[in-house]
């Protein structure tokens, strides 16, 4: 972490760029949370380690509106979504000095609390070099887990460690992929409608209408949001009805078609811990089956599928006599 601070400074300090976004801490160890440093002083508070899982890229759409360059620290799966920002023209490249950091999986404190360790008072281990095994101090005594035993879902089903984009990269990453990236969505593919059904209306009964998916979404970068309308119900924050419930993430999922990166930060930040970034992998896999292989970020030039056409795009005669 250190060389990311002294990097930091560096670029600062002889006038690169104008400020810094990276991570700071929250108000648990387990925490941190992206922020704006515009000061050498202020980059004391600086923090990367296996709990830094938030994807900046988004932040750099108001960032780029500022005088002078950003300098951004973006994760191998983050730059992914940079590229796809760059190729809706949501972010402007020559305001940004990205440094590439290396990543071996981020952590999700959820997890961990699931293993039945609680009342967690500190966590060591989770440094960007750090151990593969977690020491966790709680009020109850110490515990450890292994580090892979407690990463995020995405990290499960890493697309890679290469940076898709970049000024210059700091520090080594870890593959860490062991599990097949639509195993979840085949699964739920090979249930009865009912049981489909009956899976989606328990997951989505728990949403409680706090946006927390759309606002970190790359992806959800509209100036204004359909569901902000003041013109019908969309905007409230409570589900009226079961149509209400389900129909804000499914109408969500649709808009981000073809643009979805599968980042996970939807599923990352939802407080009800609801799979919602299984809706847009669904939507990755039948895009991948019907147009051919495609990656949303692979780079900033590449149409997607949905809004390009080809004499071999699938019709939707084909699709239904298909399905």
């Amino acid at each position: 972490m250190q060389e990311l601070v002294t990097r930091a400074k560096e670029l600062l300090a002889d006038g690169t760029v104008a400020r810094v976004l990276g991570w700071k801490c929250g108000d648990m160890a387990y925490n941190p949370e992206p922020a704006f440093f515009e000061t050498a002083e202020e980059l004391e508070g600086f923090v990367y380690d296996g709990f830094c899982g938030a994807n900046l890229s988004k932040y750099m759409i108001e960032a780029g509106k500022q005088e002078g360059k950003t300098l951004v620290f973006l994760k191998p799966c983050d730059t992914y979504s940079f590229n796809q920002l760059l190729k809706e023209h949501r972010v402007d490249r020559e305001k940004a000095y990205i440094i590439g950091v290396g990543c071996r999986g981020k952590l999700d404190i959820e997890k961990i609390k699931k293993m039945g360790i609680k009342g967690i008072t500190d966590i060591r281990g989770a440094e960007a070099d750090g151990s593969d095994t977690l020491s966790i101090t709680t009020l109850y005594g110490d515990k450890t887990c292994a580090y892979s035993d407690a990463m995020l879902e995405r990290c499960h089903v890493c697309k890679g460690k290469e940076h898709k984009v970049y000024d210059e990269v700091i520090g080594e990453s870890a593959d860490t992929k062991d599990a097949e990236r639509f195993a979840e969505v085949e699964k739920i593919e090979a249930m009865s409608p009912e049981e489909k059904f009956a899976f989606f209306q328990k997951e989505l009964s728990k949403c409680i209408r706090c946006n927390a998916c759309r606002n970190v979404c790359p992806a959800c970068s509209c100036r204004k949001c359909v569901f902000d309308s003041t013109k019908f119900d969309s905007a409230q924050k409570a589900n009226v009805d079961s149509f209400e419930e389900k129909m804000f993430h499914i109408i969500r999922a649709f808009h981000v078609a073809g643009r979805c990166t599968d980042c996970g930060e939807c599923s990352r930040v939802c407080p009800q811990g609801i799979p919602l970034h299984l809706f847009n992998r669904k939507f990755i896999k039948d895009i991948d089956e019907l147009y051919g292989a495609f990656q949303a970020g692979e780079d900033a030039e590449t149409k997607g599928p949905l809004t390009d056409f080809t004499f071999d795009d699938a019709e939707p005669s084909i699709v239904a006599e298909r399905g």
